[in-house]
């Protein structure tokens, strides 16, 4: 249990850093027709993930019955990023230093959704591939459509 609040404690750490740190990036635009445009919502998807990697870490530190899914969510938008990014899909707003320590945290966060080493509740087939659709969804979202 100790392990799993140390676990929890980093993930919610970082997320909180680099929630700031994307919110700080982001420009508002001057004149009223700015905020209906793409380019401006495009901005927000950065801090869409580390709004996952905080729920996520909190869903660990009190150990709640969806957290495997909110890691798995969280780790397969994170690594979908990048992935997409080198395939040409879209070219990712996330900054270099973002994805790295992102990358780093997704991988962990898949581990511990599958692996399950806190015996919390752990991913059916059904929500395991949930997890990767909503990821693949919210990565879309925020730089393709």
């Amino acid at each position: 249990m100790e392990k799993r609040k140390i676990i929890s404690l980093s993930l919610l750490l970082v997320g909180v850093v680099l929630s700031f740190a994307f919110v700080l990036r982001i420009e508002f635009p001057e004149g009223f027709e700015a905020y209906f445009k793409r380019e401006y919502y495009n901005q927000f998807g950065p801090l869409a993930i580390s709004i996952e990697l905080v729920i996520a870490g909190y869903y660990l530190l009190i150990g709640h019955k969806k957290t495997n899914f909110a890691l798995a969510l969280f780790g397969f938008t994170t690594l979908l990023d990048p992935l997409f990014d080198q395939l040409g899909i879209f070219d990712s707003i996330v900054p270099l230093y973002g994805t790295i320590i992102l990358s780093i945290c997704g991988l962990l966060s898949i581990w511990l959704a599958f692996a399950n080493p806190f015996e919390l509740k752990p991913l059916s087939r059904l929500v395991a591939i949930l997890s990767l659709v909503l990821g693949t969804f919210v990565e879309l979202f925020f730089n393709k459509f």
